[in-house]
């Protein structure tokens, strides 16, 4: 047990149906029917072939498709034969979730065999919408259908959903309600490296925070700032242009209009607190680029001409950058300098990288983007973690007790028959 969480050590396994619920969500080529990346696939296969090798009866459940909207969703039909291909053995598919082909699916597994159950959140149950508008507990969670159905089945659960930790949703947090339960090898391998990162990182300690998706980064850099635990935070990306916008720079009538439409509006105020606690601590991007006609032109900090719109920090802002997570013992990255997908905006994310590749500090890196990069410019292998969570990363590092940890936690305190 760590963090009064059940680890797979505490269970046995053999011969007992296991309920397992992975986060396995990839980016689909919905034309071809495959999958763009696997990285999230590779990283919880130690888990699976473990319950697998023990002799469980294993039932995987996952989910794929991240917005509210129904029609981002995608069945987990190929992610079953990623699944084969890297443990090198059979994972059953069932086209059903918790209907009367998945319970007999389910029911008929014999000791090692591995059933990949279809997209969870094929259930209103498991949508956001259902999570953040009906704020069901944990115990209600358990009364729904998809539990109703699958619990019944199962001896055990074990969650290895850690990038999913911050969701609270049935598949995730109700199941703990009935069954003993545990966490995976991979869940158990990022909550320890995490909780290492925030109560005893070696100094400086550097965060590098960017990317589009910033309301989670904001929470996040006042808790690291606030605890001491971050010496400097560098920004990039939305974030960087949000706090020069709060402190009286012009970052262009586009960017300002985008931040407003992407719903970041109100961030320029929490930005202007952050600003007058943490001044000295806040690194702000000195310059940008922009792209016109196909050509990358940077501009200094108050030179950006009107009408321009802010695709990525300056290579002077990279530069920059680069120094200082050379000089640091730790480095936390979550997110991109600017647009890093396009050749012409790359430079800043690139550079940024690069010195994540090169410097003697422990670095650790999460969310989809970012590990995007890494794989772009070849800097995978020089990194020393790579979380899978995003959101749950970003949660974490808040000091919020995540809903999984928390329903887990009760799990674990559930006595094995």
């Amino acid at each position: 047990m760590r963090f009064g969480i059940n680890t797979l050590d505490d269970l046995d396994v053999k011969d007992k149906t296991v309920l397992c619920r992975i986060d396995i969500n990839q980016p689909v080529d919905r034309a071809a029917g495959t999958l763009k990346d696997t990285t999230r696939i590779e990283a919880c296969i130690p888990t699976i072939r473990e319950l697998s090798e023990k002799g469980a009866k294993l039932a995987l459940m996952a989910h794929q498709g991240s917005d509210i909207e129904y029609k981002n969703f995608y069945t987990t039909e190929p992610h079953a034969k990623a699944l084969s291909k890297l443990l090198g053995k059979e994972v059953r598919f069932i086209d059903d979730v918790c209907g009367p082909a998945a319970r007999e699916a389910v029911k008929s597994l014999k000791a090692g065999d591995i059933l990949l159950l279809d997209n969870v959140r094929f259930m209103s149950e498991e949508q956001t919408l259902f999570e953040t508008k009906l704020l069901l507990s944990h115990e209600e969670q358990a009364k729904t259908l998809l539990v109703r159905k699958l619990a019944p089945l199962a001896d055990l659960y074990v969650c290895d959903a850690f990038a999913a930790a911050h969701r609270d949703q049935p598949s995730l947090c109700a199941f703990e309600q009935l069954l003993p339960s545990a966490m995976g090898r991979l869940f158990e391998e990022e909550f320890c490296v995490i909780s290492g990162l925030m109560e005893k990182p070696e100094r400086p300690c550097v965060f590098v925070l960017g990317g589009a998706k910033i309301s989670d980064a904001f929470l996040m850099m006042s808790a690291v700032l606030g605890s001491g635990a971050a010496d400097k935070a560098l920004t990039g990306g939305l974030a960087g242009e949000v706090l020069l916008w709060a402190d009286g720079k012009d970052i262009g009538e586009p960017a300002r209009a985008f931040i407003k439409k992407e719903g970041y509006g109100d961030l320029v105020e929490t930005a202007k607190e952050l600003l007058a606690k943490y001044r000295d601590r806040i690194v702000m991007p000195q310059g940008f680029a922009a792209v016109i006609d196909g050509r990358r032109i940077e501009y200094p900090l108050g030179q950006l001409p009107p009408g321009v719109m802010i695709l990525d920090i300056s290579a002077a802002a990279a530069e920059q950058y680069q120094k200082i997570i050379r000089s640091a013992k730790t480095v936390f990255v979550n997110g991109p300098m600017g647009v890093f997908e396009q050749e012409p905006s790359e430079k800043g994310t690139k550079m940024v990288w690069d010195a994540l590749g090169d410097t003697p500090a422990y670095t650790v890196i999460g969310g989809g983007d970012s590990i995007t990069a890494a794989k772009k410019y070849g800097k995978t292998k020089d990194i020393n973690y790579i979380c899978t969570g995003g959101g749950a990363l970003i949660r974490f590092l808040t000091g919020e007790e995540l809903p999984v940890v928390k329903a887990l936690r009760r799990g674990s305190k559930i006595q094995q028959k």
